[in-house]
């Protein structure tokens, strides 16, 4: 009897089961079993996994053992479809598949409504994304920095394109967890921040309406600290560009090309490789093959040249890192007073500070602009090792002609740079691996305010166009392990004061500064206790100017001491 009404309680929870899926909308009901394969006739449609769940277009796909070899980027493309998710490989300007983004241009009306996911949209009239930008054949973009691109800026303030802002790290980490068939998984980065809580737009009308906000992500703690779930993000197709490749796939890249390339072409149903020298099977030694065979599907001749987004020389610029101390040092301290010079001396003063921060043998990231300046001032027997999120660690000075410059080996701020001795080159996913992970020692950015708790916020303006957070949210992620420094002028250029009791500014991460240096003075950071001790102060500058400029409260150290 017991058993025939277990039997009858299955069968009606069956049933029960069976109505509440008949009853779903479409896109909510189970999906059949259906597996799709790459050597088949057909690819079955898949969920994206950016802001909306919606279907891809099916992508094309490839049988074993035929030749990957296209004897062109338009052949190679002809049969990408419209609605399709292009991954696009690059770091700025550097590693970008030019051959075939100019080939999917020529495609025209037949190719439209496509979803592009990269680092940055490219640069306007250069290269890159924005060709496609241009074009109106994208109608949505995943991206961690859109960069100075005006026709990006005003097609998503008018609403006829979607950005979907990820942190730089995040990104990368989706799309290498999407190749490694991962759904989904647990990040310190964008805690507490409007990434969480899905307030960044997504899409807006002319008028400045949101249309599509941002998606909120599920929280969890783990340990007392808060993380985000972040799901994979596959794609339909990959394009990337490659020094090397062999007619069976296997791929080399040079350098800082290798961002993105690697972990986009693993994460996409077709990749398409563009190739500066294909060379026959077994030319490549196996110790040096970045990318295998496997992940690749098309070959493709690469026919644009490199192109350079920010081509930088030491020459030019004389607080360049590759600056002695000394020089540096003469150069400010002879000028005349006048504004540019006194500028330029708070930045030194600034600069020369953070130095002290970047001791012997430490491994360093370096915000861009005025954290940059802090290796001018380093003692010249002090090693420190530069690691820089789009893959260098070991970063070296601005190279000293154009000749000299190299369109594969930028830093992070898309500027031309050079490696020292013993330096490394690798993908975006162990950049930020490093990063999150804590291995870095010391990380230094500016900021628009800094709380007394140590909150920082340094990525966008309520009512300016927002360029994105980049890698900043990651590089803050750890601050147990990582020390977090903050390199900036004392107030705003209106005068607003930047360290304030609590961040007006949308958050790059909460609790996270230990120290704050300005041109004025330093604060060492209490962040459980939320407190601010000033333990240093500015030649020439007393303690009520730094109060008069700080909207914060702080305690003055017993002991306090000279700027250095």
């Amino acid at each position: 009897m017991m058993r025939a009404s277990q039997s009858s309680l299955a069968h009606r929870l069956l049933i029960s089961l069976r109505a509440s899926n008949a009853l779903r909308p479409a896109a909510c009901q189970l999906p059949p079993r259906i597996f799709a394969r790459r050597d088949g006739p057909t690819t079955t449609l898949r969920t994206l996994t950016t802001s909306k769940t919606r279907w891809s277009a099916p992508a094309a796909t490839e049988h074993r053992g035929k030749s990957k070899l296209f004897k062109s980027a338009d052949a190679a493309v002809a049969d990408i479809k419209s609605r399709s998710t292009i991954l696009s490989s690059g770091f700025g300007l550097c590693g970008v598949a030019e051959t075939l983004i100019t080939a999917l241009a020529r495609r025209g009306d037949s190719l439209h409504s496509l979803t592009a996911v990269s680092n940055n949209a490219g640069k306007e009239d250069v290269g890159g994304l924005a060709v496609l930008v241009k074009s109106g054949q994208l109608k949505r973009l995943v991206l961690s920095f859109l960069g100075n691109n005006k026709v990006l800026e005003k097609k998503y303030l008018t609403g006829d394109i979607g950005v979907e802002l990820c942190p730089q790290g995040t990104l990368a980490e989706r799309i290498r967890a999407a190749g490694a068939g991962i759904p989904a998984f647990f990040t310190p980065t964008g805690a507490h921040s409007l990434l969480q809580t899905g307030d960044i737009p997504v899409r807006l009308d002319a008028s400045g309406k949101v249309l599509e906000r941002g998606t909120p992500r599920e929280s969890r703690e783990f340990n007392g600290k808060t993380y985000l779930m972040e799901k994979a993000l596959p794609g339909d197709v990959a394009i990337l560009r490659a020094w090397k490749v062999d007619e069976a796939g296997n791929c080399v890249f040079r350098y800082t090309t290798k961002a993105f390339g690697p972990i986009m072409a693993k994460a996409a149903q077709l990749t398409i490789v563009e190739a500066e020298n294909i060379v026959p099977i077994g030319s490549i030694d196996p110790n040096d093959v970045d990318l295998p065979g496997i992940f690749v599907d098309r070959i493709v001749p690469a026919t644009e040249p490199k192109k350079i987004d920010i081509l930088k020389l030491r020459s030019s610029d004389p607080s360049s890192p590759s600056s002695s101390p000394s020089s540096s040092a003469t150069t400010s301290s002879s000028s005349p007073v006048t504004a540019a010079n006194d500028a330029q001396t708070k930045r030194d003063r600034i600069a020369r500070r953070t130095a002290q921060e970047l001791k012997q043998g430490y491994y360093v990231n370096l915000g861009v602009g005025l954290p940059t300046l802090a290796p001018s001032f380093l003692p010249a027997d002090r090693k420190v090792w530069l690691q820089s999120e789009n893959g260098i660690l070991g970063m070296g000075a601005y190279p000293a002609t154009e000749a000299e410059a190299d369109p594969d080996i930028v830093n992070a701020g898309k500027e031309t740079v050079t490696l020292v001795p013993g330096a490394a080159t690798f993908d975006s996913a162990e950049s930020f691996g490093m990063i999150r992970g804590g291995h870095v020692d010391v990380s230094v950015l500016g900021a628009l305010q800094v709380s007394a708790a140590g909150d920082l916020a340094n990525y966008m303006i309520p009512g300016k166009v927002m360029k994105g957070m980049g890698g900043a949210m990651d590089l803050v992620s750890n601050p147990d392990k990582t020390k977090i420094v903050v390199a900036t002028e004392h107030v705003a250029r209106d005068g607003s004061p930047k360290i304030v009791g609590r961040c007006s500014l949308p958050l790059t991460g909460a609790r996270v500064v230990s120290t704050i240096i300005t041109d004025l003075c330093v604060f060492q950071v209490d962040r459980r206790a939320g407190t601010l001790t000033l333990t240093e102060i500015a030649p020439g500058v007393e303690e009520k100017d730094v109060r008069a400029k700080t909207d914060a409260d702080f305690v003055a150290a017993n002991d306090l001491k000279t700027m250095e």
